[in-house]
């Protein structure tokens, strides 16, 4: 639901051939060195460190002590730890793998809007939060993708990344995404019809792809705060007029508390973490959440 007055992102519409797919990549160029400035920045304001996969191997975090069997070399005993009982025992390090995930912003119409000039659009911020994670896995030696692209690890990966963010225009990422094992990460508003959605979360349950949704929106559609007369535009086109918009809120936000808990559900029956963000707030501890999110 839209204020009269707000603004709303304009989706680009290609018109196919080779002039038309430069003039889009051109066009996705422009935003590619902000986004990774704002991304580096944010990355660079959290150390949450790499992601362990809970057994032993090699490794810079303690996992466990376990006594010493026939065959430990000499130099695996801790000796500190042995010298306090009559066993000796190991020191296990839990072992940090390279991963592979999926990261997708949706591109749906209504995520190009802002309530206010001074905050980005939905679309921008979630962006910005999924280069940022991007970034934070990648220096752990993780492979990240976007959506069907290769998941590939690297310093390099990352423009590769930027880019792909800025040229993906569908509201969610096609089955080709989905890879057995791997973790998925879906960035959206997801305020229009679930159909989809559905469909993905099961596809991605059936592969035993673990992940997050993140709903993101703007601190408008979180408090419903109009009164008076407005018309409200739906990103489909479709309008709405009322003289009393402050006797909606109520029921506006009744709505939306139902749609969230259906997200939540439908995240939980695929084995998936569901979080919100609102464009207002600091969007560091959004991005400490996925990546919290995604740890095994």
């Amino acid at each position: 639901m839209r204020g009269a007055g707000s603004s709303r992102g304009l989706a680009a519409t290609g018109t196919g051939g080779a002039a038309a797919l430069r003039l889009r990549a051109e066009a996705a160029a422009l935003g590619l060195p902000e986004l990774m400035l704002a991304a580096e920045r944010l990355a660079a304001s959290v150390d949450p460190g790499a992601h362990g996969l809970r057994r032993a191997g090699t490794g810079e975090d303690f996992w466990q002590y376990r006594a010493a069997v026939p065959g430990d070399p000499a130099g695996l005993i801790d000796w500190r730890r042995s010298a306090r009982s009559d066993a000796a025992f190991v020191r296990e390090r839990e072992l940090q793998a390279p991963q592979a995930a999926v990261l997708w912003v949706s591109g749906a119409p209504g995520m190009g809007w802002s309530g206010d000039p001074a905050r980005p659009a939905k679309r921008d911020r979630g962006r910005v939060l999924a280069l940022a994670l991007a970034l934070l896995m990648l220096r752990g030696g993780e492979r990240v993708g976007i959506g069907a692209s290769p998941a590939r690890p690297g310093r390099v990966q990352a423009e590769a990344v930027a880019r792909d963010l800025l040229a993906a225009t569908d509201e969610l990422p096609g089955e080709a995404a989905l890879r057995p094992h791997r973790r998925v990460v879906l960035v959206g508003d997801f305020l229009g019809d679930l159909t989809g959605l559905r469909g993905l979360l099961g596809q991605a349950a059936a592969l035993n792809c673990r992940g997050a949704l993140l709903q993101l929106l703007d601190p408008v559609e979180e408090t419903f705060p109009f009164a008076g007369a407005v018309r409200f535009r739906a990103p489909s086109g479709e309008r709405h007029a009322t003289g009393n918009a402050a006797a909606l809120r109520d029921a506006y936000l009744a709505r939306l508390a139902a749609r969230r808990d259906e997200l939540a559900l439908l995240a939980a029956s695929a084995g998936w973490q569901f979080g919100t963000h609102d464009t207002g707030a600091a969007p560091s501890a959004a991005l400490l959440w996925l990546h919290g999110a995604l740890s095994p």
